[in-house]
């Protein structure tokens, strides 16, 4: 634990409000104190009447340099202890941990180093729940910079984040004290107009966001939930926002999370479990941020739902049944699976329909088209999703996906549905009779296609390539021998189950060295039966253990396989004088699984002559 006093300096000011949260406090305070860095811990007692306040000042008497405490009157809120302890902060930097979260050993360490390798002036550290939903989208890689218009951090307005003091200072940010819920969201929002620099740590869990079973924090009462009073709260910080940011892509794309997070939000489960008075005044104020702040640009950056949404904003009964549609549960199931005798296709058939919630309220709710759709898991330069048409009859269908047209990589499958102009996509295969089988593999023009079920979810994609789904084949030695240039000529032939690898796809022989990871490679020639000869020049390999592979080209990653050997097959060691080194090559088979590997020995003449000697 790093401990500092007055005189000395302070990364982090890491500033705690406090009500009546006595059961998490120690572990909120404990996980501050082992953070390795030069600290101060700013406890705000917002009149706690359960022994928070008291467990509070026994932290401080016992770390007297590093936590301070502050009693002020309750004050209903967070915004208000959160200022109070930003005016008493020091650090360079501050960081906002709510009493019933915790940090992770790390974070503080992490998210600083961050900051001041890139002159940051946010950083956001990985956020995951225990009981509570947390944001995942602009945590899916760290980043020294996240530009707010190419990145999801905005999608984050929580105050849980690493912020420059000096920011905050220069700008007057603070919280609005007179919100209860949203407080954060104005503070943070108005630091995102203001950061220079934004850096992701993603790569560690930093904040821990803890639910309270008793259900007492306030995000989790009832009221903070009530959808008019968040379309009326949520104006603040996109007028704030909009006053910082000129019109044009930025704005809009900051919008476009206003608008779908907040806005359309509140007209799917609110707007269904809201009374009729109520569903009208909900779609008053989205109407109303839709006058005000909907541009063409947040417009194309919005989903089929959404605008379908904006069209019926006067409709309740429309959007009653958009809510239902967009709420509905996408009931499908595998029925069969299987290639296409001789042919690139793979057959597969299915059932899917919508099953609406209350299924004793909602209105009739009848789907359209259905489809199968192939994503690609990492899209490549080029790469688009496949939209492939299916024969239906009820709630069944079925189709085939030509396998040949799909390029490299991982494509997972999905099935589509249509209904009044909104498509519902859901992941296949998880839902499956017990007697479908992965399908073999098949090579599609010196290309492999590995059908698979994903793990731990089932969810049926299809490898092109070999980049996730590793190809298994065997390849056995038939015969070694020496040639001339202590040149070792192997013999071998490879299978792969049902499949013939295409003499292109047996690229080279590779000899690693087990200990430094060195290799050399040699040609391979190539026969269509699967068989092949090599040759490899023993001259040209330092001492060591070398193993053998081959390795073959299916389309995407090279794929390696160690060569089988039995002992009675490998030929025996070479011996000759390479100036004034002696040089031995013994190849053998290694005990148990009978791989070909070779041991390559150098020595000069007084280690010959001592070895003639024993």
């Amino acid at each position: 634990m790093i401990e500092v006093d007055a005189r000395a300096g302070v990364d982090v000011s890491v500033i705690v409000p406090v009500h009546n949260c006595r059961p998490y406090l120690d572990r909120c305070l404990t996980s501050l104190l082992i953070q390795r860095v030069a600290k101060e811990i700013v406890v705000v007692d917002d009149g706690s009447v359960d022994g928070s306040a008291e467990l509070a000042d026994l932290y401080a008497s016992c770390h007297p340099r590093v936590v301070r405490v502050v009693h002020r009157q309750a004050s209903g809120g967070a915004g208000a202890p959160r200022n109070t302890g930003l005016s008493m902060a020091r650090g360079r930097y501050v960081f906002f941990c709510d009493a019933d979260d915790y940090l992770g050993p790390e974070a503080l360490e992490r998210m600083l180093a961050m900051a001041d390798r890139n002159g940051s002036d946010i950083v956001l550290g990985k956020i995951v729940g225990h009981g509570r939903k947390a944001p995942v989208s602009m945590f899916r890689q760290s980043a020294d910079r996240a530009p707010l218009e190419d990145s999801a951090v905005y999608n984050s307005l929580s105050c849980f984040k690493l912020f420059r003091r000096e920011m905050l200072e220069r700008h007057s940010i603070r919280f609005d004290e007179k919100l209860l819920v949203g407080e954060d969201i104005v503070f943070t929002t108005h630091a995102y107009c203001h950061a220079g620099v934004i850096s992701v740590v993603a790569d560690y869990d930093c904040y821990h966001l803890v639910d309270r079973p008793d259900g007492s924090s306030i995000m989790q009462r009832p009221e903070s939930r009530d959808p008019l009073a968040w379309l009326r709260m949520i104006k603040k910080p996109i007028e704030l926002m909009v006053n910082h940011v000129r019109p044009g892509p930025l704005r809009d794309h900051l919008l476009r999370r206003h608008f779908r997070m907040d806005a359309f939000a509140r007209l799917g489960r609110p707007f269904l479990e809201a009374c009729e008075v109520e569903r009208k005044e909900i779609a008053a104020e989205v109407a109303d941020m839709c006058d005000r702040w909907m541009t063409e640009g947040v417009r194309d950056r919005l989903g089929a739902v959404d605008r379908s949404r904006i069209a019926a904003l006067e409709d309740i009964d429309r959007l009653v049944r958009l809510a239902h549609i967009e709420l509905a549960v996408v009931r499908r199931g595998l029925t069969g699976l299987r290639w296409d005798e001789g042919d690139t296709g793979l057959a597969v058939t299915g059932r899917v329909a919508l099953d609406a919630l209350e299924p004793d309220r909602h209105p009739e709710i009848v789907t359209g088209g259905v489809t199968l759709l192939l994503r690609p898991r990492q899209p490549s330069a080029g790469q688009q999703e496949v939209t492939l048409p299916v024969i239906r009859q009820g709630e069944e269908f079925a189709g085939v996906i030509d396998v040949g047209a799909l390029s490299s990589g991982v494509w997972d499958v999905h099935v589509a549905v249509e209904c009044e102009g909104v498509i519902r996509t859901a992941r296949l295969g998880a839902d499956r009779d017990g007697q479908i089988a992965r399908p073999a593999p098949r090579m599609i023009g010196g290309t492999i296609a590995l059908p698979y079920f994903t793990r731990p979810y089932g969810n049926l994609s299809i490898d092109v390539g070999g980049h996730v789904v590793t190809p298994s084949g065997v390849v056995r030695l038939v015969r070694s021998r020496w040639a001339a240039g202590h040149r070792l000529v192997l013999d071998g032939e490879i299978t792969m189950g049902a499949i013939t690898p295409d003499v292109r796809a047996m690229r080279r022989l590779v000899w690693r060295e087990r200990s430094s990871g060195d290799e050399r490679r040699a040609p391979v020639t190539a026969r269509a039966s699967g068989a092949f000869t090599a040759r490899q020049a023993f001259g040209r390999l330092g001492a060591g253990t070398w193993d053998a592979y081959l390795e073959l080209d299916l389309g995407g990653p090279p794929v390696r396989l160690r060569i089988e050997a039995e002992a009675e097959l490998v030929a025996p060691p070479s011996t000759w004088w390479r100036g004034a080194a002696l040089r031995t090559v013994k190849p053998y088979a290694t005990a148990g699984k009978g791989r070909l590997s070779a041991m390559v020995r150098t020595s000069g003449p007084k280690a010959f002559l001592r070895r003639l000697l024993r």
